[in-house]
């Protein structure tokens, strides 16, 4: 982590973040129980939607590491700090 401050989200950017996101899980939810389809059609869905989710979370965390490593300094085994 950089010791320079970074931009701190303010919490209803937060709150309207989090209100989104159950909002499009519920509508997707709702969408995928209202299909009609077989069961096993609407599983499918539903894991694959929860697959995405987990997967959009893991690049957005990669994303923010990278991003957070490029501004931290780097240093060789033998330089002194």
């Amino acid at each position: 982590m950089s010791d320079t401050p970074g931009k701190q989200n303010t919490a209803a950017f937060y709150g309207q973040a989090v209100a989104s996101f159950a909002v499009a899980m519920a509508a997707t939810a709702i969408g995928i129980y209202q299909l009609s389809a077989d069961a096993w059609v609407r599983g499918f869905l539903a894991i694959a939607v929860l697959y995405l989710v987990t997967s959009a979370f893991t690049l957005a965390k990669v994303i923010r590491d990278r991003q957070d490593g490029a501004s931290a300094p780097t240093y060789t085994p033998f330089e002194k700090r």
